[in-house]
């Protein structure tokens, strides 16, 4: 009988041998707002195991702000400090708390707290230091305010930097050297058409008018593309922008073009082949009208 009462004593000795100790202590039940409290959790006889909680932070329930959460874990032994604070006045529960330890899930023992409000109707508060009115000067708003300043002036900068960029791409835009070698462009490309070998007079002569009227329009700032070529002409003869010699091709292949439309001519291919090269002669020289007018003007 004593033999059996033995083995089981040192059967049961040795079951809690091999078994993890968890404890938890809380350093205060009682607490005032704001003031700090301890809460230590700790695993004995660990025998190197791994151990899974909430994480840092994370481990107290919502009404407790934690200010310091530490863990040490060595081999045998695993210890967590929370420092937490309560800024609400009543009881609040620490409920049991899950630690698995080598995979088996232990439980912390629940705790209450208390939070009272250690403040007493009546008192009166007092500022540690009163207001004291300091007076700025220069230096202090400008150490206030500079980065705002250097901001506005940045964006002045550089709306001012794309205002120019865009006034120099416009104005090359409409440089004369742009527009008289778009415009032969225009008409290599009329050419390119065959209107002339194929005897269309009437399509050649409405696009090559097209092209010359944009042309004036934007090279000599004459509203060409909506006058009629009476007035068109009349307008350039008053005007005295373009040379003598343009103005008299300008004329005849325009003239010419009217009686085209109204099927008052028919024109062959050697006359076509001229006026287009009339109309390219006269784009071609235009820098020059251009030239001889600034020095008229002055401008």
């Amino acid at each position: 009988m004593f033999k059996k009462t033995f083995l089981i004593l040192l059967t049961v000795l040795s079951i809690f041998g091999q078994s993890q100790i968890l404890g938890s202590r809380l350093d205060k039940k009682t607490l005032a707002l704001g003031e700090v409290g301890v809460f230590k959790i700790n695993i004995s006889n660990l025998q190197g195991k791994d151990v899974v909680s909430a994480p840092k932070n994370e481990l107290l329930p919502f009404h407790f702000e934690e200010v310091k959460d530490s863990i040490s874990k060595q081999q045998d032994f695993y210890e967590r400090i929370i420092e937490f604070q309560v800024f609400e006045e009543g009881k609040f529960s620490i409920p049991a708390l899950d630690f698995k330890i080598g995979g088996q899930v232990y439980h912390t023992i629940p705790y209450e707290v208390e939070v009272i409000n250690t403040a007493q109707k009546g008192d009166q508060i007092n500022d540690i230091m009163k207001n004291k009115e300091v007076k700025l000067q220069v230096q202090d708003y400008w150490e206030l305010y500079k980065w705002y300043i250097l901001g506005v002036l940045a964006l002045i900068a550089l709306i001012f930097i794309i205002w120019q960029i865009l006034k120099f791409a416009k104005r090359r835009k409409n440089s004369p050297v742009i527009m008289t070698n778009q415009t032969l462009r225009e008409l290599e490309g009329l050419k390119k058409k065959k209107y002339i070998e194929s005897g269309n007079y009437r399509s050649f002569y409405v696009e090559l008018i097209d092209i010359s009227r944009n042309f004036i329009t934007k090279q000599y700032r004459i509203p060409a593309d909506v006058l009629l070529t009476d007035d068109l002409i009349d307008v350039l003869k008053t005007n005295n922008t373009i040379s003598r010699e343009n103005e008299e091709i300008v004329e005849d292949v325009f003239l010419r073009s009217d009686l085209v439309k109204f099927a008052k001519t028919f024109p062959d291919q050697a006359t076509m082949s001229k006026d287009l090269e009339d109309i390219r002669a006269f784009v071609k020289r235009s820098s020059k009208d251009l030239e001889a007018e600034h020095l008229r003007t002055g401008i």
